[in-house]
């Protein structure tokens, strides 16, 4: 058995000696460069032709997604979006590597991976205009989506949340014997809650067959990565608590999808935690309630457009033969009209019943919020006006 403080491991100095910053060179998996064509030396995984155009469908089809919801939220359909533009390889190829059965927790930018795993148009309309057929019945800002059937953890607003629960949910894997993991994502502004230190310590500890993925996309809403903190990004700090590490390009479909794949094999087999810091960039601004021009320049953007993973990808898919690009204008023609008809439908659908929102947290409501609940009813009537598509059914 080990010593319990470890000294009989440690090295012994007999002079003073300064760990310096940089110290320890954390290398960055990069498969396909920015042109997407195969790196000298590089290996690509092994992917066949129809998951590899799974993988691209689903980046357009996200960034189609994101455009027409950004617009919606403009002309007043929808009061919040979060935009993935830029960053869509680092959810979409992440997931493309896990087991359908695998967890995820996401933050608030993985609207990618669930469409990866078969969320539908529809689903993700009805979320976002909190109507009767959301299955969280109103109650979540837009983007705020979760899918039991597809093993998607519903999204909760306060940063940082979904990380220790991601080591307990994990721990719970652990000790099922599934030869299962959980995916946690977060953006590296989130890494500096008290949450991430404690999931990861905690996952460590207890040999959590849980994924940390960070997307480190350079800012925290409006801090740029080198105003939150001075360590070498967020991959040291997974060597700090003992956990092993890959830093990945994130705009890198290809090596995202090696990356993950890996981690996903290390924490069943070693039955412990990994971390993935994919280095991206957020092309979008933060939300719809951002302005990115008050805090970055247009160069700066435009030296990230040039990275861009689905064009990097397309030439990937063009040089082996897979791409059609008059086919893949009809497909991301037909993601645009689809889009557009289902939020032309799922806005028209009636809103969920009134009494429903002091539903399902006791076993029969407490007086406290049936007065609440009365005291709205009695709001709305007043002013109906104001909530056209619920005063009529407010009884």
């Amino acid at each position: 058995m080990k010593d319990r403080n470890h000294l009989a491991d440690v090295k012994t100095v007999s002079n003073v000696q300064i760990i310096k910053n940089g110290v320890v060179d954390i290398p960055m998996l990069q498969i396909l460069s920015a042109e997407g064509s195969v790196i000298d030396g590089a290996v690509e995984p092994a992917l066949t032709k129809e998951e590899s155009l799974k993988i691209y469908d689903t980046m357009e089809y996200i960034r189609v997604l994101d455009e027409r919801m950004v617009g919606a939220q403009r002309q007043g359909r929808i009061s919040f979006y979060l935009a993935s533009t830029g960053e869509e390889a680092a959810s979409v190829a992440s997931a493309a590597a896990l087991s359908p059965d695998d967890m995820i927790m996401s933050q608030y930018r993985e609207q990618g991976a669930l469409a990866y795993r078969g969320y539908k148009t529809n689903q993700f309309m009805n979320q976002m205009f909190s109507n009767k057929d959301d299955p969280n019945k109103g109650r979540q800002m837009p983007i705020h989506y979760g899918d039991k059937a597809l093993n998607f953890m519903t999204i909760s607003s306060p940063l940082g949340t979904q990380i220790p629960q991601a080591s307990g949910y994990a721990y719970g894997q652990k000790m099922s014997g599934k030869d299962v993991v959980t995916i946690c994502y977060f953006g590296e502004g989130a890494a500096s809650e008290g949450d991430f230190h404690a999931g990861l310590n905690m996952a460590a500890v207890l040999n959590c067959p849980v994924i940390f993925f960070c997307r480190n996309n350079g800012y925290a809403i409006s801090t740029p990565a080198e105003e939150q903190f001075a360590g070498d990004g967020i991959a040291s700090r997974g060597l700090g608590y003992g956990i092993k590490t890959i830093r990945v390009d994130g705009n890198d479909p290809l090596a995202v999808y090696a990356a993950t794949k890996e981690a996903r094999a290390l924490a069943i087999a070693e039955k412990c935690p990994v971390l993935i810091e994919a280095m991206t960039y957020r092309l979008a601004a933060h939300s719809t309630s951002d302005d990115p021009t008050g805090y970055r320049s247009r160069d700066e953007e435009n030296k990230w457009r040039a990275k861009d993973p689905i064009t990097r990808m397309a030439n990937w898919l063009e040089g082996k033969g897979w791409f059609d690009e008059k086919e893949n204008d009809k497909r991301v023609e037909k993601a645009r009209q689809d889009v557009l008809a289902a939020m032309k439908a799922c806005e028209k659908t009636d809103v969920c019943d009134i009494d429903d929102i002091i539903e399902d947290v006791y076993d029969t409501p407490p007086w406290h919020l049936k007065e609440q609940l009365a005291s709205l009813k009695a709001h709305i009537k007043k002013y109906p006006q104001r909530f056209p598509k619920t005063a009529g059914r407010v009884k």
